[in-house]
């Protein structure tokens, strides 16, 4: 509320795209439409049929205009050299599938990314010498780019790899969460906040 009495709406803070690490932009951006509960109608689309008694003009007139709200988001998150791609995108959801296509590439390139992904996971292992926090890192950029590229991968899977690849220094504190938690409940952030308290 301000001073006046009147309700503020705030935008949602949109980060630039320009042209890098396009899967934690996406990431993002996915986040903000839902919060604005726009997500649905960017990743799937509306049909634009003619106003029918079944389908109310002003159900239509709403479609549209969140339709353009969303669009209007894309369009202000790109840089002036990414923005010209999508110009001829006429909605939020032809916006984002041309990004999507040219930054992600096709189903056979996502694919191989995350069989990449996937193997950079399942290898990961920590160095003697490197510490918790770095390695923690590692684990969450991972996992973040598994599933900003679709991958569902569960708590209890991260946990579990976490705990068979710490080095031998922490040989004597992995039985001890192993014991005194339920894994398939256990989160990786609380996990993190056990090591860090170790």
């Amino acid at each position: 509320m301000t001073s006046n009495g009147s309700n503020t709406s705030t935008s949602p803070s949109i980060q630039i795209f320009k042209g890098g690490k396009y899967h934690l932009w996406s990431l993002k951006m996915k986040t903000m439409f839902k919060s604005q509960e726009f997500w649905d109608l960017v990743e799937t689309g509306y049909t634009k049929p003619d106003p029918t008694p079944d389908v109310p003009k002003a159900l239509l007139k709403e479609n549209r205009k969140n339709d353009a709200k969303a669009l209007f988001f894309i369009q202000s998150a790109l840089d002036d050299e990414i923005f010209p791609r999508i110009t001829g995108a006429n909605s939020a959801h032809e916006a984002w599938e041309t990004l999507k296509q040219e930054y992600l590439g096709d189903q056979r390139v996502l694919n191989v990314r995350l069989q990449t992904l996937r193997r950079d996971f399942a290898e990961l292992y920590m160095g003697e010498k490197e510490s918790v926090q770095t390695y923690l890192s590692k684990v969450t950029d991972i996992v973040g780019q598994l599933r900003s590229y679709g991958e569902k991968i569960s708590n209890e899977v991260i946990v579990s790899k976490v705990l068979r690849s710490l080095s031998d220094d922490w040989n004597n504190v992995v039985p001890v969460i192993e014991e005194s938690k339920d894994l398939s409940t256990y989160t990786f952030d609380e996990l993190m906040g056990s090591f860090l308290a170790h």
